[in-house]
């Protein structure tokens, strides 16, 4: 690969860099700071909400609304708010370490991330003045709470399609449409509503609930997430003030993505969270049940689970890490004192968006396999409410959902990638496909390597064949995200092993066959798409030798996987739980 080590660390400019040559965050990184708020956190969700467990699944919504107060008393409400509105303004990090403790119950922490992330931040982002003060102290300490509605019935990741109206009348504001699928809307005090000025202009703007003409639906039966509140949010010639309109007119689209964008980091985060519980009960149950006179962990299907499910936990992490990184080495860059900071705040965000999708789309689908592995290893007692692994089975199904769709994610990483590629400014897709490869020595950089190398062979052809109508054929643009998603999943993993094992990290060992287990099987999963990817793009002659070209780039040696995983899971049932954390 030619020596791009020089690049700017931009969004999607993984795929051109050496494997190691760009700095990554990393857990084992986080401040003292960080791990104490994080501690706080742990102690308040084993504390106040674990118990309550059952209650606030039967939809509680006074508990929900106390647990949230509480949080803000804790402070963990107002991190990513500026100190300046009451909150504590910490870095995305901590917020990560965070998010991953408020996992462990799903609806709560569904109520939470809709308060604190896609509720609160349009106004610390997009707000002015006047607009922050009324509203940030008061979400920040919980006497608040936020909700955010942009889904309509009619348009879901058609966020453009909306039909909520809004028009000027006598210095007031008057909406007029219906909002679906919005969580918190059965206690939230403040509503970021999305409707178009005049049916053109999509606008968000801030209701309150006592606003005239307000009014919401009934509860949604759901699948899962039963705690969490989701009605309809009716505006019927709802009367707010002209300067409730926020961040601008015409600025909807502006505000909609750029926060979702933050929401699919954090779902990353929320996941990886979640799987450390997921794992640690069901490595409970496989050590007490028996069968045939030996325990579960002594079968081999099911040390294949459980190491499964740390291997999915430890790559999460280091790709919402290494990401989280990126985001808050940009975000400094900008202090909340200058006059352009949330316009150069989301900037910075939406810099990152490819890997923000690939952080909501592979955490939500690591979290299922993990859930899957759970309800199989508990056997009939997966299947009854009776034991944890139903639960979550069901709690984890929306995150594919959640934040778009991951099929309109997977079209957005395709798409933003290809985009930021070819002319004087961009990414050098076709120079790189096209230089010869460095090979490294280590067998897992080697095997990065070479991953990208197949990966930018046929993206490229894809690129300078078909141009963005390749983006018509959904089917081949999943391929081009399921190519970035598995590289950035890999090489994320890979250089944290390293990293553990040259700072001399007391897992170290284990980190590198957690990694090793991922990189070998995700090579696997490379070549077949890149394969694949090829015949979406050429046929015949131009086919085989495209095809030749692929397998020329010998594939690494595989690893007896048996073997790794079984000292995986050797580890995890003396620490019994993931021990990484």
């Amino acid at each position: 690969m030619a020596e791009t080590s020089m690049l700017p660390v931009r969004g999607g400019s993984f795929m051109f860099h050496p494997a190691g040559s760009l700095p990554q965050f990393t857990p084992e990184d986080s401040s003292e700071e960080a791990l104490a708020i994080a501690e706080a956190a742990r102690d308040f969700m084993n504390g106040e909400v674990m118990p309550r467990d059952e209650a606030i699944d039967h939809l509680d919504l006074e508990l929900n609304r106390e647990l949230l107060g509480k949080a803000g008393e804790l402070g963990i409400l107002g991190i990513e708010i500026p100190e300046a509105y009451g909150g504590l303004d910490l870095d995305k990090k901590t917020a990560l370490l965070v998010l991953e403790e408020m996992a462990k119950q799903a609806s709560f922490s569904t109520s939470y991330g809709a308060h604190t992330s896609i509720g609160t931040l349009p106004i610390v982002y997009f707000g002015n003045h006047a607009q922050k003060s009324k509203y940030l102290p008061k979400l920040a300490s919980g006497e608040w709470v936020a909700a955010y509605a942009l889904t309509e019935a009619g348009s879901g990741s058609d966020a453009l399609g909306a039909k909520a109206t809004a028009v000027l009348e006598d210095g007031h504001w008057v909406l007029n449409g219906t909002k679906a699928w919005i969580t918190n809307a059965g206690f939230a005090d403040v509503f970021v509503v999305f409707a178009k000025i005049n049916g053109t202009h999509l606008s968000a703007f801030i209701v309150e609930r006592t606003d005239p003409g307000v009014s919401t639906g009934a509860e949604e039966k759901k699948l899962g997430i039963k705690g969490s509140s989701t009605r309809t949010v009716i505006l019927e010639n709802c009367r707010i003030p002209e300067d409730r309109l926020l961040g601008g007119k015409g600025k909807g689209a502006r505000i909609a993505f750029g926060i979702l964008n933050i929401g699919r980091f954090k779902l990353g985060a929320s996941s990886a969270g979640a799987g450390k519980r997921v794992l640690e009960y069901t490595l409970k149950y496989a050590g007490e049940r028996t069968q045939f006179g030996k325990p579960l962990t002594a079968f081999g299907l099911i040390q294949q689970k459980l190491a499964n499910m740390a291997v999915r936990i430890f790559v999460g992490e280091s790709m919402n890490f290494r990401t989280i990184g990126y985001l808050d080495e940009a975000l400094a860059r900008t202090s909340w004192e200058s006059e352009t900071a949330g316009t150069d705040k989301m900037r910075a965000i939406e810099e990152y968006a490819v890997e923000a999708s690939m952080a909501k789309v592979w955490g939500s689908e690591a979290l299922f396999a993990t859930a899957d592995d759970a309800v199989q290893t508990f056997g009939g007692a997966g299947f009854s409410a009776e034991y944890p692994a139903e639960k979550i089975y069901r709690d984890c199904r929306i995150n594919r959902i959640f934040e778009g769709t991951n099929e309109i994610n997977r079209l957005l990483i395709a798409g933003t990638f290809l985009k930021r590629c070819g002319g004087p400014e961009g990414l050098p897709l076709v120079e790189t496909a096209a230089a010869p490869l460095d090979l490294p020595e280590d067998p897992l950089f080697r095997t990065i390597a070479l991953a990208k190398a197949r990966a930018l062979k046929v993206i490229a052809l894809a690129q300078t064949d078909w141009g963005p109508k390749i983006l018509d054929n959904q089917e081949a643009s999943a391929r081009i995200s399921n190519l970035l998603l598995e590289i950035y999943a890999m090489e994320s993993a890979v250089i944290r092993a390293r990293r553990m094992l040259e700072t001399g990290h007391r897992w170290a060992a284990l980190a590198r066959d957690l990694a090793e287990v991922y990189a070998q099987e995700a090579w696997n999963r490379v070549q077949g798409e890149a394969r694949m990817l090829a015949a979406e793009l050429a046929s015949d002659a131009v086919l085989d030798a495209l095809v030749a070209d692929l397998l020329a780039m010998h594939a690494p040696s595989p690893a007896p996987l048996s073997v790794l995983r079984n000292r995986i899971t050797q580890a995890l049932i003396e620490q019994g739980r993931y021990p990484l954390s």
